[in-house]
């Protein structure tokens, strides 16, 4: 079961990396030039792990205990964008977070 968990949680940062390095490639100018390329790159590989993970995960788990867990993104979401982009979390921010990811645990629970 630890294994399921910790695929889970790799799942859910690579999904929210991918996101992070999106966001990245947008502070640069579309188009053919060597910053954008490597971070929209980066983003994509991230979410294309995450993506494996996650059919993965479907062999191993139900459907309906793999997708509501996948709420934990935006808790990854959240660290990232605080830490690395400088965004204010707050406090509606934090709540609307915990919400989703209550239920989401009395939904797998």
């Amino acid at each position: 079961m630890i294994i399921k968990l910790l695929l889970i949680l790799f799942m859910t940062l690579f999904g929210s990396l991918g996101g992070f390095f999106f966001k990245k490639a947008s502070d640069h100018p579309l188009g053919i030039n060597t910053p954008f390329i490597m971070k929209l790159g980066t983003g994509g590989a991230f979410y294309l792990a995450g993506a494996i993970l996650n059919i993965y995960l479907l062999t191993l788990l139900p459907y309906t205990v793999v997708y509501p867990i996948t709420s934990v993104t935006y808790i990854w979401t959240m660290i990232l964008s605080s830490l690395f982009l400088n965004e204010t979390i707050t406090i509606k921010k934090g709540i609307g977070v915990l919400l989703i990811s209550g239920g989401s645990i009395l939904l797998v629970l």
